[in-house]
């Protein structure tokens, strides 16, 4: 395996790489022009902020698998071109959650005693300590704005340093903020109570310029802002304007809309504004831990196929895989045959899950599904990662739901396919701990083994039905190696379900039509 870490990355995960087996070429400070020119053999991709993952990298990149990300922030990689191409995006979220929330409230208590102001002046030969009057943070309330990993931290040291803390978050249930003991409140109030507001929420559509001209209009006069998450989530015109007014009493900034900012920027020029260099992470533990966090999902994911942390497939561990195993092998068999059964376009994909499947989320079998209805058609071009974006990508309706309540089988998987012109039920469950089986089709029982060359055939109940199918198979020197037969439920019709040594050519199939009891002859091959 070739692994390309493009930004700075502590030693100690490349030598994790290189331990594993993987050939690593450390290339930093690319421009885009140069990082493409040379993507086509590696992958893996491992990045920091710097590196662009942009649609037109990802197509020049041919035989990469995963972009790993050292860090959280995932706004300098295109997902939905990666999720397209079938490259797995992965972050460390828990490498410098601590780190960051520490930095966050060291601007913080900078900004509320002067510190950067005051060590300026002292250097430059002055005693200004009547100006620099600071204020205590004890009894204040901090708001804070995302109460996921990062935020949940500053909370709690917050708590330590005798400050009351308020939070908002749109995802988390108030019950859950409140039983770590502290207050859940609307934005609004937020905004109102507040004499600190700090954000730690992921860049995206919702959370761009969050913080805004009238978002600082509802907060106290003399608040104080820290944005230590993403740049552009804090509008820095309305923060300039808020500054310059005295609404807002200072602000302290770790990132920027544009990163490196201009000198010019209007925010660098004013005294109460303290900013550092994307410093949230910069600690020797932090670019340890992401590091090796980052090299290690990795290799999981390459060498041992774990999913850890991925943004656009499901995470599943080493022994959910070893269970699930043979399910997702059924489930792609299962798509791969209903596949063959469409006739128009296909229009929605229904899966029923019955039984239960050791409690793990069942989107990977689904996934694996989706990808052997698509693979037929589609071919390589489609893969367990995005799988469900090319389904969505053709306005194909995909509905899953499941039961605990186990029928005839302990585990049973029904998938239901509609097209304009057909629709067709396929149920299958795996006997002992390995064993396949599909057990429905449409409205026939029946136990086929899901793999070779096949054909199922719809014929009358009659005597002599089945020896004129195997005396026309015989002539044309076609061995069957396994057949079953099953029932039409309250019909007059059998199917059989025949694998033969090698495939069954057309013409051999029209003459298997041409029999008085057959009705319908299909070749598949799983």
């Amino acid at each position: 395996m070739k692994a390309l870490v493009s930004d700075n990355l502590g030693e100690t995960g490349i030598e994790i790489l290189k331990t594993a087996g993987f050939e690593v070429d450390v290339k930093t400070g690319l421009s885009p022009e140069e990082l493409k020119s040379i993507i086509a053999p590696y992958d893996a991709l491992v990045i920091r902020s710097a590196t662009r993952v942009t649609a037109d990298l990802l197509e020049a990149a041919q035989n990469l698998q995963v972009v790993g990300r050292a860090g959280i922030g995932l706004d300098n990689v295109d997902i939905p071109a990666a999720t397209r191409k079938g490259v797995v995006v992965m972050n460390t979220p828990g490498g410098n959650v601590v780190t960051t929330a520490e930095h966050a409230l060291a601007l913080m208590l900078s900004l509320t005693r002067n510190v950067p102001r005051g060590t300026a002046s002292l250097k430059s030969g002055q005693w200004e300590k009547k100006k620099l009057l600071g204020r205590e943070i004890c009894d204040k309330t901090l708001g804070v704005i995302g109460f996921g990993k990062i935020g949940s931290v500053v909370a709690d040291r917050a708590r330590g340093l005798k400050m009351r803390v308020v939070v908002y978050d749109p995802v988390v249930q108030p019950e859950t903020i409140e039983k770590q003991g502290f207050e859940s409140v609307r934005l609004e109030e937020l905004y109102a109570q507040s004499d600190y507001v700090t954000v730690h929420v992921p860049k995206n559509k919702n959370t761009a310029h969050m913080i805004n001209k009238e978002a600082i209009a509802q907060m106290k006069d003399g608040v104080m802002i820290i944005n230590c998450a993403r740049g552009g989530i804090v509008d820095e015109d309305a923060l300039y304007e808020g500054l310059t007014l005295g609404k807002v009493a200072g602000a302290a900034l770790d990132v920027f809309a544009e990163e490196p900012p201009s000198p010019d920027l209007p925010l660098l020029k004013l005294e109460n504004v303290v900013a550092t260099p994307h410093l949230g992470a910069s600690t020797f533990e932090a670019q340890t831990n992401v590091a090796v966090a980052v090299a290690n999902q990795v290799i999981e994911y390459l060498v041992h196929n774990n999913v850890v942390n991925a943004v656009n497939v499901p995470s599943i561990s080493g022994r959910a895989l070893e269970q699930l195993s043979p399910f997702l092998d059924l489930a792609e068999k299962m798509g791969s045959l209903q596949a063959q059964f469409i006739t128009g376009q296909l229009r929605e994909i229904d899966i029923q899950y019955n039984g239960d499947f050791f409690g793990y989320d069942m989107l990977p079998v689904t996934s694996a599904f989706i990808k052997g209805v698509l693979s037929y058609q589609l071919g390589d071009e489609v893969n367990a990662i995005n799988a469900h974006y090319i389904a969505k990508e053709r306005g194909i309706k995909i509905t899953e739901s499941s039961s605990p309540e186990a029928t005839e089988f302990l585990h049973l998987i029904t998938t239901r396919v509609i097209g304009t012109e057909k629709t067709s039920t396929v149920a299958g469950t795996v006997f002992g701990k390995n064993d396949p089986r599909i057990v429905r089709l449409d409205d026939f029982r029946i136990e086929i083994i899901p793999q070779g060359h096949l054909a199922l055939i719809h014929n009358r109940d009659e005597p002599g039905a089945i020896g004129n199918i195997g005396m026309t198979l015989g002539q044309h020197g076609i061995n069957i190696s396994r057949m079953q037969v099953g029932l039409e439920v309250g019909g007059e019709h059998n199917v059989i379900l025949l694998r033969t040594d090698t495939p069954i050519p057309d013409e051999v199939a029209a003459a298997l039509r041409a029999l008085p009891q057959v009705k319908s002859v299909r070749t598949l091959e799983l």
